[in-house]
């Protein structure tokens, strides 16, 4: 059913109504679009254009067609035929009540409309997004804390730097998810922002409370201009930003879990549940789950360039334009939750090899270089020169073919005379770690009181 046909005669070519109709991909919008319905009919109540009888006739209707809906699936309502998702709530309703329906779009706009609608769909995903963040976010604290005690090397350029907690690296990730639920509450905060009753572009000509409209659609309040109200998709732009960089963040954590099951690392196995093997070479068992979660970013990000370049220079105010919001969002947010709802089988299950890890941190030792340079600054030598004589050590060690910490002291000492007998204990995984012990530090002490901390954090 047309929604604007009186201004025309001639039928629309089949050609362009495929190239117009959004019902294909907006019937995914059809829940919301019944619930901001049922919230305009209790407008127009008080508003005097209805009566509270008509209301729960049109409430009544409304849900049954939810029940409808729900039973057809977005694809079943999509075959209809209709233009777009308010045409086939109209159309249905109307089919159901008769003229009643047609009272129901009084003082309405499918530009408010649509904007309300995807407002609504848009808070639900955000909250679904948080969710999924807190999930992953538990996984990665539980991981820290049954791995406690495993030493990894740290990396910069990814060569070795300085040994590590596993749990401390875990955290990390902990960290970087942490910003990315704040960016997703701060997005829902001006997500929930009522444009309903803001007509076409100038306002609705009926006395509607929006006020009271606002608190019905479980939004903080209504939009403050309505020529704003129609046009305005910063809400989905922001939601596409903060995918964006929690899909960025997804990619560097994805990446160390496929370098760490690597054989050239052995840090850690992941399950056969979520691994795959090859149709030729009988060994191989593929990290697919995480290679599938850093290549979807680029899709993620893309969606939100495609929204820049869709809203980029659009007069006020609603334009057909702004059709194109609706796919970038949806493609975006169910590849985003798909990657996150991937991640606690993958975390959960992962096996670590204490040993290969604890190998590699020590490595030739030369991971303890900055510790010597600490003993030395310790005893008074300026931390410049200490630098200098531990990376002549290092030297020294490798042309030697030894491990740093092999080195006999006579040798250290022809280098640094400064150094005694008790570098040794200076000189190891435990001990390196004991000295970071500040605040988001590595320190076990540190680390235990970050796993706490965390765990307080999700609890609250």
């Amino acid at each position: 059913m047309a929604l604007w046909g009186g201004r025309f005669e001639g039928k629309s070519d089949p050609l362009f109504r495929q190239f117009n109709d959004s019902l294909r991909f907006d019937a995914r919008l059809v829940e919301a679009d019944i619930f901001g319905s049922k919230a305009w009919a209790s407008a127009l109540v008080r508003a005097g254009v209805l009566t509270a009888q008509e209301r729960d006739r049109l409430h009544a209707a409304l849900d049954a067609l939810a029940k409808e809906a729900a039973g057809l699936g977005a694809a079943g309502i999509a075959a209809s035929g209709e233009e777009d998702v308010h045409s086939w709530v109209e159309s249905r309703l109307i089919a159901s009540i008769g003229d009643l329906g047609k009272k129901l779009h009084t003082g309405r706009s499918r530009n408010d409309q649509v904007a309300t609608d995807l407002r609504l769909w848009t808070a639900g995903t955000l909250e679904a997004l948080r969710a999924a963040v807190r999930d992953v976010r538990g996984c990665l604290v539980e991981l820290a804390d049954r791995e406690r005690e495993v030493i990894v090397p740290g990396y910069t350029h990814l060569q070795r730097g300085q040994p590590v907690l596993l749990a401390h690296w875990a955290l990390a990730y902990f960290q970087m998810l942490g910003r990315d639920d704040a960016r997703f509450a701060d997005a829902l905060e001006r997500t929930r922002v009522s444009p309903l009753g803001s007509g076409a572009l100038a306002g609705t000509a009926f006395p509607i409370d929006r006020e009271a409209l606002a608190k019905d659609l479980g939004f903080s309040g209504p939009s403050g201009n309505s020529l704003d109200a129609v046009s305005d998709r910063d809400f989905v732009f922001e939601t596409l930003a903060a995918c964006s960089l929690c899909s960025l963040h997804l990619t560097r954590l994805a990446e160390d879990l496929i370098l760490y099951c690597s054989a050239e690392f052995g840090f850690v196995t992941m399950d056969d549940a979520v691994t795959s093997g090859s149709s030729l070479m009988p060994q191989k068992k593929n990290p697919d789950a995480a290679e599938l979660i850093r290549g979807k970013s680029g899709r993620i990000l893309g969606a939100m360039v495609s929204l820049a370049m869709t809203i980029k220079g659009l007069p006020l105010a609603y334009n057909k334009d702004l059709q194109e919001d609706k796919e970038p969002l949806f493609d975006a947010s169910d590849n985003l939750l798909m990657c996150l709802r991937m991640l606690p089988p993958v975390l959960n299950t992962l096996k670590v090899n204490q040993q290969a890890c604890r190998k590699a941190a020590l490595g030739d030792g030369s991971v303890l270089a900055t510790d010597l340079a600490d003993y030395l600054v310790d005893r008074g030598v300026p931390f410049r020169t200490a630098h200098e004589a531990a990376g002549r050590l290092v030297r020294v060690a490798m042309e030697a073919g030894v491990g740093l910490h092999e080195l006999p002291l006579a040798k250290m000492q022809a280098v640094a005379p400064e150094i005694q007998a008790d570098v040794a204990k200076a000189l190891t995984l435990e001990a390196s770690l004991a000295r970071r012990n500040v605040l988001g530090g590595t320190a076990p002490a540190q680390v235990a009181q970050a796993i706490a901390k965390a765990r307080k954090e999700l609890q609250g």
